[in-house]
């Protein structure tokens, strides 16, 4: 009988689980199940897995677990994200090239007398039917995708954090659920400054009235969506425009306006403002804030560092919290949080578990779902992807941080909260659809 690998669904987009069947061996046979896949940046992950085939001679992916390997449990997306980094990317996808082409998956099987059989498939990130239009106009950068079915459909702002850039890939994915999805830039892009640095919120103002007049979503359902800074954004447009935001989703936020931190000008002060409404900056947790000697601390730790300890102490200064805090009390729709136990960049479980306090003391009339990991870092994103990188260096500054959280914990954050924030969006959609037509 020959060897033959079985992948279960051999077509399906970067979220789908995939089952691996390897079948034709010999009775307890020892193999090697090999993973091999290349980012769209060129950068190449792996991972070799060992296991021992049943008395029928297969080995299943979704029942066994490995006896040699970076996982141990039953897993059956564990080769995939215990892959290691062997090949960095040759340089970050340009701003404005496309980021979501198709990334080949290679599958090979080993064995005592070596290879066994080797097969290939493909994780999507575009949807069959799914538009991508690149957007240069009204004075905003980014990247629209827009589902095959016939519209209208609900719209999603997709924001990056302190790292810049365009987030096509997440867009992509809302799209393949369903959503317009708009990859917004602010910083680090073609047209666009290099840096966060006062960024004015009416940027984000004009792309929000864009959609809305030009686009003309589903129930007029517009949604942001941010990682990082871009959650800590996420929560600010919904504050400030609660006429223009439905909902808000917002992975590993703040509670509280920061400064550029390590995304501003080279030699700016790391305190200096981030963010301008009406050519005035917004207060930040720092001013006023006796916290110099935390930081000084943590700029003298070897790389990789570990800087939630200083967020951790601004936090304990009322008036300087009070003076910075989010109005979140004025976001008129739902409120999904996303945060990390371990997070290594900032405290996001307790900056989570503020903002859903003060929700709940001003009696936020929708709904409010945290979700909370707590052995997972920073890195909270879709699934089926490589989770082994748990310190890198910041895009912007080049300083080298721990995002905290293990591979596994890092792994089973992403796949558990994905399907929660498509059906948190789904059912904000639907709850705005039926008060406006409650027939």
């Amino acid at each position: 009988m020959p060897i033959t690998i079985i992948i279960e669904p051999r077509v399906g987009n970067v979220d789908v689980s995939r089952r691996v069947t390897v079948q034709g061996l010999a009775p307890d046979e020892r193999v090697e199940i090999g993973v091999t896949t290349r980012g769209n940046d060129g950068a190449k992950w792996t991972a070799h897995p060992v296991y021992i085939a049943d008395s029928e001679g297969s080995v299943d992916l979704a029942r066994d677990a490995p006896v040699q390997g970076d996982y141990q449990d039953v897993d059956v997306d564990g080769f995939f994200w215990s892959q290691a980094l062997v090949e960095q990317a040759a340089a970050p996808i340009p701003a404005g090239r496309q980021q979501v082409r198709p990334i080949s998956v290679e599958i090979t099987v080993r064995g005592s007398a070596g290879v066994l059989a080797k097969d290939t498939f493909e994780q999507s990130f575009l949807a069959p039917g799914v538009r991508r239009t690149h957007l240069d106009q009204d004075g905003f950068v980014g990247t629209l995708f827009v589902p095959g079915s016939v519209g209208p459909h609900p719209v999603i702002v997709v924001l990056n954090g302190s790292g810049g850039g365009v987030n096509e890939e997440r867009a992509a994915l809302l799209a393949a659920h369903g959503f317009a999805a708009l990859a917004l830039g602010y910083f680090g892009a073609p047209g666009l400054p290099a840096h966060i640095s006062s960024t004015p919120l009416e940027y984000f103002e004009r792309a929000l009235k864009w959609l809305h007049r030009e686009f003309k979503p589903l129930v007029d359902f517009i949604a942001v969506m941010g990682q990082s800074r871009g959650g800590e954004l996420s929560l600010l447009l919904a504050s400030e425009y609660p006429d223009l935001v439905s909902a808000v989703v917002a992975y590993v936020p703040s509670s509280v306006v920061h400064g550029v931190l390590a995304a501003g000008y080279p030699g700016e002060n790391r305190f200096a403002p981030a963010w301008t409404r009406a050519g005035k900056p917004l207060t930040t947790v720092w001013a006023q804030n006796e916290v110099a000697q935390a930081w000084a601390s943590i700029d003298r730790q070897s790389e990789p560092r570990r800087q939630s300890q200083a967020f951790v102490e601004a936090q304990k200064n009322p008036d300087a919290v009070s003076l910075a805090r989010i109005p979140v009390e004025k976001i008129r729709g739902p409120v999904l949080l996303l945060s990390g136990g371990d997070d290594g960049y900032w405290p996001s479980t307790a900056y989570a578990r503020h903002i859903e306090q003060q929700l709940h003391d001003h009696r936020h009339p929708h709904e409010v779902l945290r979700l909370d990991y707590p052995d997972a870092g920073h890195f909270i994103q879709h699934p089926l992807v490589p989770t082994t990188v748990i310190a890198r260096a910041h895009p912007v500054s080049g300083i080298v941080m721990t995002g905290g959280g293990t591979p596994a914990a890092n792994a089973r954050a992403n796949r558990e909260s994905w399907p929660q924030c498509v059906d948190f969006l789904r059912r904000s959609v639907a709850t705005l659809r039926n008060r406006l037509n409650p027939t």
